[in-house]
C-alpha cells in the first residue's frame, strides 16, 4: 500500500463521525498530505525524545532528579509536581506519545498549546491538557460521599487548564470525556495520537479516535510533560508538523527563553 493510501486509511478513521468540525479537519489534513506527497519535502514524523538524553526539552519547575533516561525510556519520578516543556512552540501538528504508569492511581498528562511557565499560583501552566490517569485513580480519590470518583477521569479526557477555554465533543462539565474507555492500567503501555489543527483536537487512544474538542482559545504554544506525584514512563514521542493557519497573537502562548 502506498504512503498516500495509508494516509487515506488513517483519515477515514478520523472522519468516522461526520460533524462539521471533524469534516473540516479531515479535509484539511487530506489536502495537506496529498500536496506534500507529491513534493520532495514530504511531511514526516520526527522524534521529540531521542532515547538518550533530554535534548529538546527545558525543565520549567521540577528538578534534575525528576526526569531521567533509562534503557531508552524517559522516566518521570513524579516529584515535585510541575512540567518540562519543548524548546519551541507548535501550532498545527500530530503528536504521537506512548506512556505507562508504574503506580496505581498515578496522575500525569501532556499539555499542548501550552504556556511555558506555570499559571500564577499554580504548579501547572495554562494549556490544553491531554489527561493520563491510571485506572485506579477514581477509587483512590473518592468523592465527598465516599464513592469512587467519576470514571470519565480515566478515559483520556481533554480539557482547558488554568484559563484556556474550548468546546468539548462529549461534555463532562468543561471537560471532554472519551466516548469509550480505552486506557490501560499500570504496567501496560498506552498510545496516544493527538491531532491538533486550528483550535480543534481529535484524540486517538490505543488505535481509535474517541475524543475531541474545538474552538480552543489558544492555538499555538509549547508541549509540556507533567510530573504529578507518581512515576510514569514515556517512549516514542514523535511529532508531525503541519502548515500554519490563521492564528492571532492573542491565540498564541507567550514566548519564553530557553
Amino acid at each position: 500500500m502506498s504512503d498516500q493510501n495509508c494516509l487515506q486509511v488513517r483519515l477515514n478513521q478520523i472522519l468516522m463521525k461526520t460533524s462539521i468540525p471533524t469534516l473540516i479537519l479531515g479535509t484539511a489534513l487530506l489536502l495537506t498530505f496529498a500536496t506534500r506527497a507529491r513534493s520532495e519535502d514530504a511531511a514526516a514524523f520526527r522524534d521529540l525524545f531521542n532515547g538518550k538524553d533530554l535534548t529538546g526539552w527545558v525543565d520549567v519547575n521540577t528538578s534534575k532528579e525528576t526526569w531521567s533516561v533509562k534503557d531508552g525510556l524517559l522516566v518521570c519520578s513524579g516529584h515535585p509536581i510541575g512540567v518540562m516543556r519543548s524548546e519551541k512552540q507548535y501550532e498545527n501538528f500530530i503528536l504521537h506519545v506512548e506512556w505507562m504508569h508504574m503506580e496505581a492511581g498515578g496522575n500525569s498528562g501532556v499539555v499542548v498549546w501550552s504556556e511555558g511557565t506555570p499559571a500564577p499560583g499554580k504548579d501547572l501552566p495554562k494549556g490544553m491538557e491531554v489527561q493520563m490517569l491510571e485506572l485506579e485513580w477514581p477509587n483512590l480519590h473518592p468523592g465527598k460521599d465516599g464513592k469512587p470518583n467519576h470514571p470519565g477521569y480515566v478515559s483520556g479526557e481533554l480539557f482547558g487548564a488554568n484559563g484556556l477555554t474550548c468546546i468539548p465533543d462529549n461534555p463532562r462539565g468543561a471537560r471532554s470525556m472519551s466516548w469509550e474507555m480505552r486506557c490501560k492500567g499500570k504496567g501496560e503501555w498506552n498510545t496516544y495520537d493527538v491531532v491538533c489543527v486550528d483550535g480543534t483536537i481529535k484524540h486517538s487512544i490505543n488505535g481509535k479516535f474517541v475524543n475531541g474538542v474545538r474552538d480552543s482559545s489558544v492555538k499555538k504554544g509549547y508541549l509540556c510533560l507533567e510530573s504529578e506525584g507518581a512515576e510514569i514512563h514515556f517512549r516514542s514521542i514523535r511529532i508531525l508538523e503541519l502548515p500554519p493557519g490563521i492564528t492571532t497573537p492573542e491565540q498564541t502562548a507567550p514566548a519564553v527563553g530557553k
